[in-house]
């Protein structure tokens, strides 16, 4: 299989381009795309499709299962990542002596590069055809010198904590002024629990949500490993 045979097609907000080389088509262009797909809705339906509001992105990306909501919450988290694609494009190779056809779930541009998301369970990820279509994708990805991921899923409580937390992403919601005194508080190792009973003069829902909103910002850290409690100690990313 040569990367350099290997195709691309993928749809803009205003045209769609077809087979051009893989080679290429620039990662800039490919993270701007619209979803190559047409996601369907029906009776019956076994996994949960939808769109998703993304930090990120300031628009919605959509998903076709649970376990791509994950990760692209994940990605919407993580700050590293400035765009965000869901099935960004439709990959084409001869491998094999046939043409195979893949559409990954996600393209991410971050600062270590452009990223190539497929996520899958599993439970599945065994299987010979899961396995084949996997492979081939990674080494075509590699070749241009990207990073391809394959996501079955992350930690219970870590997910649970980022699905909380991304209750809080919408920056508009929030007080300006009060972001800006908890951002010059001293939090130096005190607990959540610390932090809202140290601020006066303001409701403490609003501190709370003010603070889950800057720890989702990634302005103040804190342990995600364990389920979100007053005792967790919050700090300044290094």
């Amino acid at each position: 299989m040569s990367a350099e045979l290997a195709t691309v097609s993928f749809r803009t907000a205003s045209a769609v381009r077809e087979d051009e080389s893989w080679t290429a088509v620039g990662s800039d262009v490919l993270s701007r795309s619209v979803p190559w797909r047409t996601f369907r809705w029906y009776n019956g339906q076994q996994h949960y499709s939808g769109t998703y509001w993304c930090a990120t992105m300031q628009g919605h990306v959509v998903y076709e299962s649970r376990l791509e909501l994950a990760r692209l919450i994940f990605a919407d988290f993580d700050r590293s990542v400035h765009r965000i694609s869901a099935q960004p494009f439709l990959l084409k190779a001869k491998v094999d002596g046939k043409i195979r056809k893949h559409v990954p779930d996600y393209f991410l541009l971050t600062d270590r590069g452009p990223v190539v998301v497929d996520v899958k369970p599993e439970y599945l990820l065994a299987k010979p055809v899961v396995a084949f279509s996997f492979a081939w994708t990674r080494q075509l990805v590699e070749a241009r010198g990207w990073q391809y991921e394959v996501w079955s899923g992350a930690p219970p409580a870590e997910l649970e904590n980022l699905r909380f937390l991304a209750g809080y992403r919408r920056p508009w919601l929030f007080d300006a002024a009060l972001l800006d005194e908890i951002r010059n508080t001293d939090i130096g190792g005190r607990t959540f629990g610390e932090v809202l009973r140290g601020l006066d003069g303001h409701d403490p829902a609003l501190i709370r949500a003010a603070v889950l909103h800057l720890l989702w910002q990634g302005e103040l850290k804190t342990d995600l490993s364990t389920p979100l409690s007053g005792r967790h100690e919050l700090a300044r990313p290094a």
